[in-house]
C-alpha cells in the first residue's frame, strides 16, 4: 500500500463509523448486545493496526504534516487532514486505548449495549479527527461534536448524579468553545483562509493576537481542565463509567493541550509571551491547590480526577517555558498522563466492580486476596508520582528542566507539587492494598481475572519502558518541537527588533 496516495487519515478516522452501521442493524437481544462488543472491538482494533501502519512509515525528520489529504468541501472551506511529529503521537494514543475501553466495559455495561457501543466508536472517530484536521472549521467541528457522545455516555450510563455531571460537563465546554468559534471567523476574514498551516505562516497583528489568544484560551483551559474552571472535571470522573473516566481523563483533556501548541503558540507567538506570566500563575496554583484537595478527598475517583488538574499543570507550565525540554516534556507529560491515569482509573473499575463503591473506607488490605492487582496498582501509583524508571518521571523532569530555564520560582513552587503528589498517592495506595484484612464484605473478593490482566498489562508494559527507553517518543516529536520553537523565536526575535527601531 502506497500511504503517499492513500487517504489513509480519512480511513482510520472515519472506520469506526463502519462499525457503528454494522452495529445500527442488530436487533436488542443478548446475542445483539454480544455481537455488537465484538464488532466495536474488531473496529477499534483495525483502527489501532492501521495507525501503527501510519507510524511505522511516518517520517521523523521533518516538521511537515504528512499523509496529506485535501478536497473541495463547503465553498471556500477544504476538508484538509495531516499529522506532523505532535499530533501522530495522539493519533496513536487514542487508537491504543479505545480497543482497552471496549474491553474494560465487556462485562460492566449490560443496558442498552448497541447504543454504548456506538456512542464509543463515534467518540473514537470525532477524537483522531481533532487531532488530524488541518483546517479551522473542520477541527471546531471535531473538537465540538465530541461533546456528545460524552455527554450520553455519562449521562445514560454514568452514576446516580450522572444527569448534573453531564450537563456540568456540556456546558462548561461548549460555553468555552463559543469564544473560539468567533476567533476563528475572525482569523478567516483576516487572514482569508481557514488552513491551519497557512495560518501558522500568518502574521497578526499584536492587538489581535491577544483577543484571539483569549479567546482560544477559554476553550482550550477548560478542555484541560486548568484552574479555576475544573471544577466540572470531578464531577464527570465520579459519575462517568470506567471506560468513560479512561477516555476522558487520557484523551479529552489533552486536547487543550494540543490546542495550545497546533494553535496559541505558533499563531499568536507575541500574546503568548505576553501572558506567559499568566499562565505560570494558572499552573502553579493548579498543581499545589488540586494536591492539596486530593489528599482530602475520600472517593477514590474523585482523588485520581484532582491529581490529573494537577498533572496538566505542569503541561501548561511546560508549553509557555517555551523551551525545547520543556514543549518535550509537557507533551511528553500527556501522553504518559494519558497512559497512566486510563490505568488508575481502569484499577478502580477492576474492585467497583467487585465491591460497588468507591469509598477509600471500604477497602484494606487487598494485597492479601489481590496480589496481581497490587502489582499493577503499585506500578501506576509509583508512575503518577513521577518515580524515576516510569514514564511520569520523564515528562516532569523535562518540564521542570524548561521550567528552571524560563523562572526559577515557577519551578520551586511545581516542585512541591511533586511532594504533595506523593503524599495523596502513597495515602491512598496504602489505605486500599496495605494493611490488616479486617472487612469480612474483602475476605473472598478475587484476583484480576484473564480479561482484566490483558487489558492492564500492556499499560504496565509501556509504563516502564518508556520510563527507561523514551526516545521512540521523543524522536517523533524532536523535529516538529524545534521548528515550533525556531518560529517563536524568530517572531518574538523580528518583534523586538521592530520596537527598538
Amino acid at each position: 500500500m502506497n500511504l503517499t496516495t492513500t487517504p489513509i487519515l480519512s480511513i482510520i478516522t472515519f472506520l469506526p463509523l463502519l462499525g457503528v452501521l454494522c452495529i445500527a442493524f442488530l436487533p436488542s437481544t443478548p446475542a445483539g448486545d454480544r455481537n455488537a462488543r465484538w464488532i466495536a472491538l474488531y473496529a477499534t482494533l483495525f483502527t489501532f493496526v492501521i495507525s501503527l501502519l501510519i507510524w511505522l512509515n511516518f517520517d521523523p525528520t521533518t516538521a511537515d504534516f504528512q499523509f496529506v489529504e485535501e478536497h473541495a468541501w463547503l465553498g471556500p472551506l477544504r476538508y484538509k487532514m495531516g499529522v506532523d511529529g505532535i499530533s501522530m503521537l495522539f493519533v496513536i494514543l487514542t487508537t491504543f486505548l479505545m480497543p482497552l475501553c471496549i474491553l474494560a466495559s465487556w462485562e460492566s455495561v449490560n443496558h442498552r449495549v448497541k447504543e454504548y457501543m456506538i456512542a464509543f466508536l463515534v467518540l473514537e472517530t470525532l477524537m483522531i479527527g481533532v487531532f488530524c484536521a488541518l483546517d479551522l472549521i473542520l477541527f471546531y467541528l471535531f473538537f465540538e461534536a465530541g461533546l456528545i457522545p460524552m455527554f450520553l455516555i455519562i449521562g445514560i450510563w454514568g452514576g446516580k448524579r450522572r444527569i448534573y455531571a453531564s450537563f456540568k460537563f456540556f456546558l462548561y465546554t461548549l460555553l468555552g468553545s463559543v469564544l473560539m468559534l468567533i476567533a476563528m471567523l475572525a482569523m478567516y476574514w483576516q487572514a482569508g483562509t481557514t488552513d491551519i498551516p497557512t495560518l501558522m505562516q500568518t502574521e497578526f497583528p499584536r492587538d489581535m493576537q491577544w483577543w484571539l489568544w483569549l479567546a482560544f484560551f477559554a476553550s482550550f483551559a477548560v478542555k484541560m481542565p486548568m484552574w479555576p474552571v475544573h471544577t466540572w472535571l470531578p464531577d464527570a470522573h465520579v459519575e462517568a463509567p470506567t471506560a468513560g473516566s479512561v477516555i476522558l481523563a487520557a484523551i479529552l483533556l489533552k486536547m487543550g493541550g494540543y490546542g495550545f501548541l497546533r494553535f496559541s503558540l505558533p499563531m499568536f507567538p507575541l500574546a503568548s509571551h505576553e501572558l506567559a506570566p499568566l499562565i505560570f500563575v494558572l499552573s502553579v496554583t493548579a498543581i499545589i491547590y488540586t494536591s492539596l484537595v486530593a489528599l482530602a478527598q475520600e472517593d477514590i475517583k474523585k482523588l485520581i480526577a484532582y491529581s490529573s488538574v494537577a498533572h496538566m499543570g505542569f503541561v501548561t507550565m511546560g508549553i509557555f517555558t517555551f523551551t525545547h525540554q520543556g514543549i518535550d516534556g509537557a507533551i511528553f507529560q500527556m501522553l504518559s498522563h494519558g497512559i497512566v491515569s486510563a490505568a488508575l482509573f481502569l484499577c478502580v473499575g477492576i474492585i467497583y466492580d467487585r465491591m460497588h463503591t468507591r469509598e477509600i473506607a471500604a477497602y484494606g488490605g487487598l494485597a492479601a486476596r489481590m496480589p496481581i492487582y497490587a502489582f499493577c496498582f503499585m506500578v501506576f501509583t509509583m508512575a503518577n508520582v513521577g518515580l524515576p524508571g516510569t514514564s511520569g518521571f520523564i515528562g516532569e523532569f523535562l518540564t521542570m528542566l524548561g521550567a528552571f530555564q524560563a523562572n526559577t520560582w515557577v519551578a520551586f513552587l511545581a516542585a512541591t507539587g511533586i511532594i504533595l503528589s506523593a503524599g495523596y498517592a502513597l495515602y491512598l495506595y496504602r489505605r486500599v492494598v496495605f494493611g490488616p484484612l479486617e472487612k469480612q464484605s474483602l475476605m473472598n473478593i478475587a484476583d484480576m481475572k484473564p480479561r482484566e490482566i490483558a487489558i492492564i498489562a500492556p499499560l504496565v508494559i509501556l509504563t516502564i519502558f518508556f520510563g527507561f527507553y523514551p526516545a521512540p517518543l521523543l524522536d517523533v516529536m524532536a523535529v516538529s518541537v524545534k521548528n515550533l520553537v525556531m518560529n517563536y523565536q524568530a517572531a518574538i526575535g523580528q518583534a523586538a527588533a521592530v520596537a527598538a527601531q
